[in-house]
Order: structure tokens, then C-alpha cells, then sequence
């Protein structure tokens, strides 16, 4: 299958454990500016350590640093490909966001940060065999993932077709821009750029956000007449979501449409639960036990008592702090990562639970 849907439940969770344990050193060996606000930065591999740090087109790295004085942690993708036998991940400054202003304005090529093993199911994994026609959309840093999967598909797969929607607010602020106009005019036939521009006109490229109407244009002219084997988003929630009720009219099923999120504006529920909880941890074979408010996230309280457990956005949008409820009742504010299944197990995102009952017990270690 081109397509890896990713290691379901309990077994994807314990790999993701054992990976997130595994972080080391690792030192930058190039920072190059890809826009006004974002960088690419390269990070030395010891020969030691490139089996730990294998990883499919589409994972993401965590990186760790103290800022300020205290540790940051972050996601980024890699947007280099395996093929190429490079880490790579590009940072886009946000505004007011501690990490990406900080590697953006201030971290130096020779400094070393905490990096843990690639992880992510939004993922591909071409054959030399595949010859399917990929279609991704992206906007602004959605595109990372998708540059490794565009390299990846080309470079592995040479039966294989990829076409990007890419959308941006102009070209100055496009992220591997150059790259990826080299690649569409050296291979036509093979890749297609469509690209978009919210505040800016450029000859070439459409006017606009990637809307309901944009996607509807594209399919009844550009894209009209061929068929699309795998869908590949990332990007912001409006988008995504407007793709998920157009895709289906054109080859799209819950098969063979993948998405990652870089951020959620998901309505929250409600926090009205009062009172305090009697919280039990189990992380790294050991029992922790301390008392809780029931408005306060899992992982905050966890990371309060100066334990170390697994976790990395702490906005609900990757999957570093599943862990396992095997006692009493919990509740997510919001829920982008696991399935309905995962969560009828009882696993859940410990930076969204909140406890509702008066006992509650996680366990990181056989989440």
C-alpha cells in the first residue's frame, strides 16, 4: 500500500512510548532562512543513532530546549525525505509562540537541542512499484509533511504522479518555493503546482484562499477528469474540513484521505466539573499519587509534580501524551487525534483530560 494508515491502538501507542524515551543530543549543522519568518534547520545524525532515527515521509520530530528557564518542547515535520539521508524540519514563527520566535531570531548553527525519535501516522510509503496519482493540499507550514512526501513519491516511486494545491499569502512568504517550482517544471508530467495567494496577484497562480468555491473550481477545470488514488492534507481546520465534505464526490473514502492538523480551533467543552480528584500516574514502572482539581488538564497536574511523562504541542493536535484511563472517569476538551475505538479503550490526549470522577488512575506505560 503507497499509504501507511498507521499502527492502530495499543500497538502504535507502545512503539510511540519506546520512541519518545529515545531522545538525544543532537547538534545543528545548518539553519537556512527559507522566508522572512522561517527557517530550515539540519541536524547531524551520528552513524549510532540513524537506526533510532529512521522515519517515513510525513513524520515529525519533537525538539526540546530551555528557554527562559525552563524546557520547551515542540513538534516540527521533517520536510526532507528518507531517501535523501537527511533530517530536516522547517520552523514558521508564530506569533507569540516561545520556540519558533526563538529558533527563527535566536538559536545559532552549532548549538545542540533535545530531539526525540520521529513519530506521526500521517504518513506515506511508496514502492518502487506504486503508480498512483497523490493529491495534497497544504497552506502555509501545512506544507512541510508534504514536501517530504513530495520528494519521497518522486524520488522512490517513478510510476508515481503527485499534485499540490498550495496556498500561501504571497510568494515571499511561501515556504520552498524555489524547490518546488524546479521540481514542476523539470517533471510536468510527473508533478503539478497549483498555487494560491490570499494577498497577493501573481501571474500563474490563483487569487484567494483554498475555499469551497477554489476546491469546486479546481475539480470542474484543472483536476476535472482524473482520478486521484490517495489525499494528503495539512494545514488549518477550515480547510481541512471543507475538504473532507467535497473529497468524497471525487475518489475520496475514509481509506484513502489523511490529514494532519497544525493547530485546532475545535470548540472546547464545557469545564464545569468541581472538586478535587485523587489522580494515580503510572509512568516508567512506578506509581505516583497526588491530589488534583478537576479543571485542571491531566498532563498539567502530571507535569506540576516535576514527573517527566511523554508530551510535546500540549494543544491536542499530535499524539506524544496518549495514555491509558484504568480507573475511574475522564473526559477530553478536545479530541483530533484518536479514533472512536482508541477511545472506547480508554485512551485519551492527557493534555485535553479532564478527571470527572472523584478517583481516577492513567497509565503512560501500557497506554
Amino acid at each position: 500500500m503507497p499509504v501507511n494508515k498507521g499502527i492502530k491502538s495499543r500497538e502504535f501507542v507502545l512503539l510511540k512510548k519506546m520512541l519518545m524515551t529515545s531522545a538525544h543530543s543532537l547538534k545543528v549543522i545548518e539553519k537556512r532562512v527559507l522566508t522572512p519568518s522561517s527557517v530550515e534547520l539540519s541536524f547531524q545524525l551520528p552513524q549510532e543513532l540513524l537506526k533510532d532515527y529512521a522515519f517515513q515521509a510525513g513524520q515529525y520530530l519533537t525538539l526540546a530546549h530551555q528557554i527562559e528557564g525552563k524546557e520547551v518542547r515542540r513538534s516540527y515535520s521533517l520536510c526532507s525525505a528518507p531517501c535523501q539521508n537527511t533530517w530536516k524540519v522547517g520552523i514558521k514563527k508564530v506569533e507569540g509562540g516561545l520556540f519558533s520566535t526563538w529558533a527563527n531570531d535566536h538559536l545559532e548553527v552549532g548549538e545542540s537541542l533535545k530531539v526525540f525519535a520521529p513519530e506521526g501516522k500521517f504518513v506515506v510509503n511508496p514502492t518502487a512499484n506504486d503508480s498512483s496519482h497523490y493529491l495534497a493540499f497544504a497552506a502555509g507550514s501545512g506544507i512541510t509533511p508534504i514536501m517530504s512526501m513530495i520528494q519521497e513519491v518522486l524520488d522512490q516511486a517513478p510510476k508515481a504522479k503527485f499534485t499540490l494545491v498550495y496556498g500561501n499569502q504571497s510568494p515571499e512568504e511561501t515556504m520552498f518555493l524555489d524547490e518546488l517550482e524546479q521540481r514542476s517544471n523539470a517533471e510536468p508530467e510527473r508533478f503539478n503546482l497549483i498555487q494560491f495567494y490570499s494577498r497577493t496577484q501573481v501571474d500563474g497562480a490563483r487569487f484567494g484562499r483554498i475555499d469551497t468555491g477554489a476546491i469546486k473550481h479546481l475539480f470542474l477545470n484543472e483536476l476535472s477528469g482524473i482520478q486521484f488514488d490517495q489525499f494528503m492534507m495539512c494545514g488549518p481546520e477550515a480547510m481541512i474540513q471543507t475538504l473532507r465534505e467535497i473529497l468524497p464526490d471525487h475518489g475520496g473514502q475514509p481509506e484513502n484521505m489523511h490529514d494532519e492538523l497544525f493547530f485546532s480551533s475545535e470548540t472546547a467543552v464545557e469545564q464545569t466539573q468541581a472538586g478535587q480528584c485523587v489522580l494515580s500516574v503510572v509512568l516508567d514502572g512506578e506509581t505516583s499519587t497526588f491530589n488534583i482539581d478537576k479543571n485542571t488538564p491531566v498532563l498539567d497536574a502530571v507535569l506540576n509534580q516535576d514527573l517527566d511523562p511523554p508530551y510535546s504541542c500540549q494543544g491536542g493536535v499530535c499524539s506524544s501524551c496518549i495514555a491509558l484511563v484504568t480507573e475511574g472517569q475522564a473526559t477530553m476538551i478536545k479530541n483530533q487525534i484518536l479514533t472512536d475505538n482508541e477511545v472506547a479503550e480508554g485512551l485519551v490526549l492527557t493534555c485535553q483530560t479532564l478527571a470527572q470522577s472523584d478517583q481516577l488512575t492513567i497509565d503512560y506505560d501500557e497506554a
